[in-house]
């Protein structure tokens, strides 16, 4: 989790998160694939908007089963909650990352993807996903490729065994759905102070309408220095607006 829930920023313009992306690329996860953990999220959206590369995503639903969608500059791309993916990089895959509900899906609302036996044993989930933490970089791939070793029996079991593929698929997601619902009133706190605050900012600007409530502001922020180790790879998520700094000197004006 890279913020706890409370501390999530709602600032950005509708209350979205919003990160740059570029897809673990170090070596190829044991599958051969150059690709982040495969995951799912409980409540919310999540969207891919490819600025350079090439690549797919992955998705796995109970409506649709399994899906891979390819992925090239100008690509763009939503889904759901209680949707399995994972982003593949054939090569010098980035993208925005649009993240519903104040960005919840890298920052609490997730559940990385390593098979039952690991979501039986509670405390080797709990040394896996934190392996970013402990190791830092081998430790995001150390735990990426545990995720694709186990996220393999779910494409096998796809391939040989209908049946049991959506049965393992119902399992994850309602094991993830059923832990989100522990942490309810903190989610709805978030989503309350991000998506719609902006909601209601917007209704009061209707009904005051011809007259405007707005004042004044542009906002601005950079790239964080550091990327932060995601699930997918690493990311550069936008945060800490703040208004512009003005120019030390004023643009010179020709006397000519």
């Amino acid at each position: 989790m890279a913020a706890p829930i409370r501390e999530l920023p709602t600032d950005v313009l509708g209350g979205v998160g919003l990160t740059l992306l570029k897809v673990y690329e170090d070596r190829a996860a044991p599958d051969g694939q150059h690709s982040g953990c495969a995951h799912v999220h409980a409540i919310t959206d999540e969207a891919y908007f490819v600025v350079s590369g090439t690549g797919f995503l992955e998705l796995h639903d109970a409506t649709n089963e399994f899906r891979r969608l390819p992925l090239s500059p100008g690509a763009y791309v939503q889904f759901s909650p209680g949707t399995i993916h994972r982003a593949v990089s054939t090569g010098g895959l980035e993208v925005m990352v649009v993240i519903g509900n104040a960005g919840l899906a890298e920052r609490g609302d997730a559940r990385i993807y390593f098979g039952p036996d690991v979501d039986a044993d509670a405390e080797e989930y709990r040394r896996l996903t934190a392996l970013p933490k402990t190791d830092g970089r081998p430790g995001a791939l150390e735990r990426r490729d545990a995720s694709i070793a186990g996220y393999a029996k779910l494409m096998k079991l796809h391939e040989s065994n209908p049946v049991a593929y959506r049965a393992e698929l119902a399992r994850f997601v309602e094991l993830h759905l059923a832990e989100m619902a522990a942490l309810r009133d903190n989610l709805a706190e978030v989503v309350a102070a991000g998506p719609m605050q902006w909601a209601r900012t917007a209704g009061k600007r209707i009904e005051n309408l011809p007259a405007s409530l707005a004042s004044s502001e542009t906002l601005v922020t950079s790239l964080t220095d550091e990327p932060i180790l995601g699930m997918c790879g690493t990311l550069r998520p936008v945060s800490g607006l703040r208004p512009p700094v003005p120019d030390a000197v004023s643009p010179s004006v020709s006397s000519g």
